[in-house]
């Protein structure tokens, strides 16, 4: 494990809002002199999905995670864009005295973290993705429709488990528009670029089977486009493949991660000396 990456000197743990644009993020740093490794949560999931994974690895690290705008404790904000979640992460760095890090982010996450990485080659230690930043073209007209449908079917349930933190507080229309625009940011032409032009180590973690949403072996396929990424971009490799399903992995096959992180963590460190 290299020296920590930080350009303030560590502190104790810290847990608390950081305020950025018109909304405020809450994070929790646990501090310490280890890596410091942003977590980036799937679309409309929290902090606490990442806990395992932390366990896991251990008082080593640098853990630091946050919920993104209307998830969880955080509060509600005017954008809900992609590049909002892109500045977020830069804005939790700044906050926490951070200048390098090694991100990983699972599914939606995993998307904001390669677009980071590939964005920040000097400030990115590495990324981890879990199950997600797949090039693909799974959104046409009819998934559009889909997810529209999808999410104005649940919006009677939203309301309830808003107080237990498994939903967002945005409206089912702003959680699908979220949702497509993640479909177009995921296209071949799109996120293929993206990944071809990161220069650090990236190991992704891949899932099984369906994800919530998802038909017939349709979610196979997306990860399949995976393939063509690894045959060009020497910097990315498959860690490992999993049983468990996208919506299981950090729970069933958190020690996967976790040895992802350990992987990059370990080849960021050679690179540097």
């Amino acid at each position: 494990m290299t020296k920590n990456s930080s350009t303030a000197s560590a502190g104790s743990a810290w847990t608390g809002m950081v305020p950025v644009e018109d909304t405020a993020l809450a994070v929790t740093d646990t501090g310490g002199p280890g890596i410091p490794v942003v977590y980036l949560n799937g679309q409309f999931a929290t902090r606490g999905y990442w806990r395992r994974v932390i366990a896991d690895l251990g008082s080593g690290w640098r853990h630091i995670t946050y919920d993104e705008r209307a998830r969880g404790k955080s509060r509600r904000s005017a954008d809900y864009s992609f590049e909002a979640a892109v500045r977020d992460v830069d804005a939790v760095l700044a906050a926490r005295g951070v200048d390098r890090a090694l991100v990983v982010g699972w599914s939606y996450g995993a998307v904001v973290a390669a677009h980071w990485a590939h964005r920040n080659p000097e400030r990115a230690l590495g990324a981890v993705l879990v199950d997600g930043a797949f090039p693909y073209d799974w959104l046409d007209e009819a998934m559009e429709q889909r997810i529209r449908t999808l999410f104005r079917r649940l919006s009677w349930v939203m309301p309830l488990a808003r107080p237990t933190g498994l939903a967002p507080r945005m409206s089912a229309a702003q959680q699908a528009d979220s949702n497509i625009e993640l479909g177009r940011l995921s296209r071949e032409r799109e996120l293929g670029p993206v990944l071809d032009g990161i220069t650090v180590p990236v190991r992704y973690v891949v899932a099984s089977g369906t994800s919530f949403g998802s038909r017939d072996d349709e979610q196979e396929r997306i990860r399949a486009g995976l393939d063509a990424v690894t045959a060009r971009n020497p910097h990315i490799r498959v860690s490992a493949k999993v049983p468990s399903n996208h919506g299981a992995i950090l729970r069933k096959d958190y020690p996967a991660v976790a040895r992802a992180v350990r992987e990059v963590a370990a080849l960021a460190g050679a690179a540097e000396h």
